[in-house]
């Protein structure tokens, strides 16, 4: 039996996993990748950095990707919780520009997948959280692109309200306020 079971999105490739977690009087225990039990689970992909960045409540960061080197992304909540959110932008692919939410926190440990060619951000829920992810390639910051986080024609739903935040609070890099809308993604003839 694998430590870890996939959760299917409807968007091929993007899963949630849940890991095994022991836990006891003393605290918890768990794997949170094993090469082996991920090829298990269909997921055989080799990570080359890990990251980590600690945010405080209503930091919204994304939505990224680059346009070559592609980064395949598993993330990760180990304090505080984000709303995480995946955007297909793989051309050809059935759900092109469709997305999926899951809320990740230090108390529930489900990790997500986040294939290459998909743009990717989260916002922070509470204060000092940290997020930590494995990705499938190099930083390459001249490739560095991403998604405006509010595009209409994606039209995600970032439920401020249900977390304490309006849209107005929210922090966002200058980079993130500016980023184009998926049309001009579509105009602009980049494929991934």
């Amino acid at each position: 039996m694998s430590k870890f079971k996939r959760i299917e999105t409807g968007i091929e490739g993007l899963v949630v996993i849940e890991p095994t977690v022991f836990g006891d009087d003393r605290g918890f225990f768990m794997e949170s990748y094993s090469k082996k039990d991920f090829e298990e689970i269909g997921l055989d992909m080799e990570f080359v950095q890990d990251n980590h960045s600690k945010s405080r409540k209503g930091v919204l960061r994304g939505l990224h990707f680059q346009t070559k080197h592609t980064q395949g992304k598993l993330v990760r909540v180990i304090a505080g919780s984000v709303l995480d959110v995946a955007v297909d932008l793989r051309s050809g692919s059935k759900t092109f520009g469709q997305h999926f939410i899951v809320e990740l926190t230090e108390q529930n440990k489900k990790m997500f997948y986040v294939p290459e060619g998909f743009a990717h951000g989260f916002l922070t829920l509470e204060d000092d959280t940290e997020f930590q992810y494995k990705c499938t390639d190099y930083y390459a910051p001249e490739f560095d692109s991403g998604i405006l986080w509010n595009d209409n024609d994606i039209n995600i739903n970032w439920d401020f309200e249900e977390y304490g935040l309006n849209s107005e609070e929210i922090l966002l890099s200058e980079k993130d306020k500016v980023q184009q809308t998926l049309k001009e993604f579509v105009e602009s003839g980049v494929k991934l």
